[in-house]
């Protein structure tokens, strides 16, 4: 009797500081377990969180991003033109989504915060900054420094300081930079998510965040199939920041996925918002992201957890996983 074959769960996180895999494998499950017990299949939570229902892989390519010289604490004057034109039009992009949060007009401390971050940018943008070697660095901390006053994000964020918020966020920059020999840090963040998987067996893909455009490009090269994809606080719809930079082009759904639901939170200031499920084509196969709003407490509300206790984005992940 042949014995029965688990499907295989892959967890692809974004930016960030060097991971424990195994920890954090174990939070991302618990946190998936949580939603599955919201959306009201609590029965399948031990064979989720012990293994018995898939084979899962928390796929850690952090080490290729933070190695020694490669701005994993601080962000130096390494970034080449096209990294910060990306790193710069990615602020833009969630300082725009911030002021939505908070409109200069209602004259808050949020909002007065939001305005100077601006200022600062605007500065970059009009040739205004700092001069010197590492001035667009300077001018970018200045920027991410005063986004963390922002209480929400001061206090539930990741970042110990401006720089780290900075430098993590360059990562983006870094792997959409196809030149020369820059080109070869995505190819193998991307064969660090596709190692050891089996093209005969059934998968299942959670990505969140950069996690969700390395998914997108590495799914375009996997040969086999994949039962459900999905994404958390994607930023593949910020048009002039990462939607115009994806490999292949024009943007469409990876061939082999056969389902692809994207959550975004309302006061997620990193994601595109349903913007994605318009700017991406369908596969051949008519397959394209289904996108869904989830709302969680905070402003800060970019993590993959926080996604995961949601029971609409638990429940079709642990569907999917079932025989």
């Amino acid at each position: 009797m042949v014995g029965k074959v688990n499907p295989q769960l892959v967890f692809v996180h974004g930016i960030g500081g060097l991971r424990n895999a195994e920890a954090e494998q174990r939070e991302w499950l618990r946190a998936l377990a949580t939603g599955a017990r919201a959306a009201k299949q609590a029965e399948l939570i031990s064979a989720l969180t012990q293994g018995w229902l898939a084979d899962v892989r928390f796929a850690d390519y952090s080490d290729l991003l933070t190695t020694k010289g490669a701005q994993g604490a601080t962000l130096g004057s390494e970034l080449d033109e096209f990294e910060e034109q990306v790193l710069s039009g990615l602020l833009e992009a969630m300082v725009d989504e911030l002021a939505q949060q908070f409109p200069p007009e209602t004259s808050t401390g949020d909002a007065r915060v939001i305005e100077q971050a601006r200022h600062h940018l605007d500065a970059l943008s009009s040739g205004n900054s700092a001069q010197g070697v590492g001035g667009f660095a300077r001018q970018i901390v200045w920027v991410t420094t005063t986004l963390l006053q922002l209480p929400g994000l001061r206090q539930t964020a990741q970042w110990a300081n401006g720089q780290a918020f900075a430098s993590h966020l360059s990562q983006v920059a870094r792997y959409l930079n196809r030149k020369g020999d820059k080109a070869s840090l995505g190819s193998a963040i991307r064969s660090r998510v596709l190692e050891g998987l089996d093209p005969t067996r059934p998968l299942v893909v959670v990505s969140h965040s950069l996690g969700t455009v390395v998914a997108y490009e590495a799914l375009h090269e996997y040969e086999g199939q994949v039962a459900l994809w999905v994404t958390l606080g994607s930023p593949l719809a910020l048009g002039g920041v990462v939607l115009q930079r994806l490999v292949p082009r024009p943007p469409s759904c990876p061939e082999k996925v056969g389902a692809w639901h994207n959550f975004w939170d309302r006061n997620d200031v990193v994601v595109g918002r349903p913007r994605l499920a318009k700017w991406i084509a369908p596969s051949s196969k008519g397959v394209k992201a289904q996108t869904a709003p989830v709302k969680s407490g905070g402003v800060w509300t970019h993590t993959a957890t926080k996604y995961l206790e949601h029971a609409k984005v638990a429940g079709p992940i642990v569907e999917a996983l079932l025989p």
